[in-house]
C-alpha cells in the first residue's frame, strides 16, 4: 500500500498522499486497494481530527491507469483478469460497491477531508477529489469527467455528489462532452472551494485550523451536512447498473480501440 498512498498524521491532521509519481498517481487496481483501504484505517484513527488529501508530483490522479485501457482494447471488459465476472451492481460496501468506495470512502470518514489538487484530476482522479469537501485548486489545474472519451459514464460516486454542486444543465455538458476544464471555471462551476498557489500548504492551514476546534462538533457537523444531500443510493446504483451494460460493448470497445489508435472513432448506430 506505501507504493501507492502514503499516510502521516501530525497533531490530529492526517497528510494523505497518491504517491504513484510515474504514472501521474494514475488508478490501478493497487492504487484502489489502497484508497479504500486507507479509508478504512482512518475511519478507525484515534484523534483524528481532519485529513488533507494531495498527489505527489505534477498531477493530483490522472485518472484510470492506460494500461487497464489497453486490456479493454485488447480483451474488452473493464481491464481487468476475471473482471467481467465482477457484478458492479453488488453493494460491497453499504450503498456503494468496491470502486466507488475509493471514493465514497472520504465521504463517509468522520472528519473533515480537504483535496489540495495541482496539475489534473481527470475521469477517476475528479470523482476522487470530489469524495473530499473541500477542494483547493492551483491556478493552473485542470479538471474533466472524461469516462464518456472511453465509452463510459462516471461510476465512482461522482454523480450523486455533482448533483449537490452543479447546475444540472452544467453537469450534462461536463458529463456529455466529457472537455477539460480549468480551475476559474471550476470555481465558476462550484467544484473548486479555492485557487491558491500552493493548494497543500493552503489546505493544512484549514486543516489545522478544523483540529483547533471541538472534535465533537466537528464530527457532528460531517454527519448532519452528509444528511443534506440527496439519497445517495439510488444514484450509486444507477452508476453501476449503466457502467455494467457498458463495459465490454461494441461501441464502448470501439471507443478505447479509436483513442488508442488515435484515430476517429466508427461507432454503430443503436435503435
Amino acid at each position: 500500500m506505501d507504493d501507492r498512498v502514503s499516510v502521516t498524521i501530525s497533531e490530529g491532521v492526517a497528510d494523505v498522499r497518491l504517491v504513484r509519481v510515474d504514472k501521474m498517481n494514475a488508478l490501478d487496481a493497487a492504487m484502489f486497494e489502497a484508497l479504500v483501504a486507507t479509508s478504512e484505517r482512518l475511519s478507525r484513527e484515534k484523534g483524528l481530527r481532519a485529513v488533507v488529501l494531495s498527489g505527489e508530483g505534477r498531477a493530483f490522479c490522472a485518472g484510470l491507469d492506460m494500461g487497464r485501457f489497453a486490456e479493454m482494447k485488447e480483451k474488452g471488459g473493464n481491464g481487468i483478469a476475471g473482471g467481467e465476472k465482477r457484478d458492479l451492481s453488488a453493494r460491497t460496501y453499504g450503498l456503494a460497491n468496491f470502486p466507488q468506495q475509493a471514493v465514497w470512502g472520504w465521504r463517509q470518514l468522520p472528519v473533515p477531508v480537504i483535496a489540495a489538487i495541482q496539475g489534473v484530476a481527470f475521469g477517476g482522479g475528479f470523482q476522487l477529489a470530489l469524495g473530499a469537501d473541500m477542494r483547493f485548486l492551483s491556478p493552473d489545474a485542470r479538471m474533466s469527467i472524461m469516462e464518456i472519451k472511453w465509452g463510459l459514464v462516471p461510476d465512482m460516486a461522482g454523480t450523486p455528489i455533482l448533483a449537490s454542486l452543479v447546475r444540472d444543465d452544467i453537469l450534462r455538458e461536463l458529463t456529455y462532452t466529457g472537455r477539460i476544464f480549468s480551475a476559474q471555471e471550476a470555481m465558476g462551476f462550484g467544484l473548486a472551494t479555492r485557487i491558491c498557489d500552493d493548494p497543500r500548504a493552503a489546505a493544512f492551514e484549514v486543516a489545522r485550523e478544523i483540529a483547533g476546534k471541538s472534535p465533537d462538533a466537528i464530527r457532528a457537523a460531517k454527519r448532519m451536512l452528509n444528511h443534506l444531500s440527496l439519497d445517495p443510493g439510488p444514484a450509486l446504483l444507477a452508476e453501476s447498473v449503466e457502467q455494467q451494460k457498458l463495459l465490454g460493448s461494441p461501441n464502448q470497445t470501439e471507443a478505447v480501440r479509436a483513442n488508442m489508435e488515435k484515430r476517429t472513432p466508427r461507432f454503430a448506430d443503436i435503435g
